[in-house]
């Protein structure tokens, strides 16, 4: 069946969504992991703590070691929606335009996606797990229960973005957005580790036209059927 794969031999199933940025895979994991009575993993915050952390620190994006033991260091306490970290509620912050950049720059460093990878793994316990992110069905778990891939139009995205951005009291422009989110969307396709791509076995949703609620109800009963 195209977008399932057969229930794996390890205990716990796992469902990956991934895609790129506002592609609607963030709100499509937590409908699904409420649904489904799963975890819920949002693999993007660790490569956003991890860039907050390099700004708040000084460290230079390009400095594959000191970003290494970065990561190393990440002591994350999730309380509810709030991520707090050294003691702070950077819940807000780790949303914030230059954030996102700097996670995105982080994370084409092998060095550093593989000292995020446990973090991420540890996630994976009973009765199950939604992952949300660019590479769970590719690399973190490549033997999921079931997969999607979510994309929409670049304009689409931005308009989302933008509309996120003015709900948290955060300035931007469609303009800038769409700029970034662009370059993004280069960075993460064109990385030589883990590149931003679906998986083989993944069902490939376009969200440009499709409302929030129809795209979980899709995914909803081809999750059903992956995982009875």
């Amino acid at each position: 069946m195209n977008g399932c794969q057969a229930q794996s031999e390890r205990a716990v199933p796992v469902v990956t969504v991934d895609g790129p940025a506002a592609s609607g895979k963030g709100t499509l994991a937590a409908g699904l992991a409420q649904a489904l009575g799963f975890h819920l993993l949002d693999s993007g915050v660790f490569y956003r703590m991890l860039g907050w952390k390099a700004l708040q620190s000084g460290v230079g994006l390009e400095r594959v070691v000191a970003l290494v033991n970065l990561a190393a260091e990440l002591t994350p306490q999730f309380r509810g929606e709030e991520i707090w970290l050294d003691g702070e509620n950077i819940s807000l912050s780790l949303r914030r335009q230059e954030v996102g950049t700097a996670a995105s720059k982080v994370a084409v460093l092998p060095e550093v996606r593989l000292a995020l990878l446990r973090l991420q793994r540890l996630a994976r316990r009973l009765p199950g797990l939604v992952a949300d992110g660019r590479d769970m069905g590719t690399v973190v778990f490549p033997d999921a229960t079931c997969k999607f891939f979510l994309t929409a139009s670049v304009e689409t995205r931005a308009e989302r973005r933008h509309k996120q951005l003015i709900e948290k009291g955060l300035s931007s422009t469609i303009s800038l957005l769409l700029q970034e989110i662009s370059e993004r969307d280069a960075r993460d396709e064109s990385r030589e580790a883990a590149p931003l791509k679906p998986a083989a076995d993944a069902l490939i949703i376009d969200t440009t036209l499709i409302a929030a609620a129809d795209v979980l109800a899709l995914a909803l009963r081809h999750c059903r059927q992956c995982l009875a």
